[in-house]
């Protein structure tokens, strides 16, 4: 997570997250903390309130008697979560997130596995539109404690220049 002080007055400094575009550069990694272990509760109430109710996620019964011999967790879930850790330090600062493409499911996640994800920067380029902007794309990959990468995905994320981003303005 990147974060620093920035001196806003007198004796008075506001924390700041994130990145600028100029803080990018290709090939960085970026490893997200802190990891999270998904629990069985969080894998039925994400099902349930994205009205995902395929059994699979959420009957033990029935999961038993599948391939996995167990629930899965929703993948929709596991896509929010990684995504989550990523943003402290690819689009904090971000005016958009462009989109996703190549979401890759590769093995699942179960109840009382513990994520984690790291991004790595693969293009930064100046916008062509917004001259005080950039597009950074990132390859964010999730990975289970014992290191089993479980997805992949692509993200692109429009982010302000230094000295262009809402935290800069003098009232927020």
């Amino acid at each position: 997570m990147v974060a620093f002080a920035k001196k806003i007055g007198e004796n008075r400094y506001r924390e700041s997250y994130g990145r600028y575009l100029e803080d990018f550069n290709v090939g960085d990694i970026y490893e997200h903390r802190p990891g999270r272990t998904i629990t069985e509760s969080d894998n039925i109430q994400f099902s349930l309130l994205t009205m995902n109710a395929h059994p699979l996620h959420c009957d033990a019964a029935f999961a038993a008697k599948s391939e996995f011999k167990r629930p899965l967790v929703n993948s929709g879930l596991t896509l929010a979560i990684v995504l989550g850790m990523s943003v402290a330090d690819v689009s904090q600062k971000a005016i958009a997130n462009l989109g996703w493409k190549d979401i890759q499911l590769l093995t699942p996640v179960f109840p009382g596995d513990t994520i984690y994800a790291e991004s790595k920067v693969l293009e930064k380029r100046e916008s062509k539109s917004r001259p005080t902007q950039g597009i950074v794309v990132v390859e964010t990959t999730g990975k289970k404690a014992d290191g089993t990468v479980f997805m992949k995905f692509i993200r692109s994320v429009l982010i302000p220049k230094r000295g262009h981003g809402v935290d800069d303005a003098a009232n927020y």
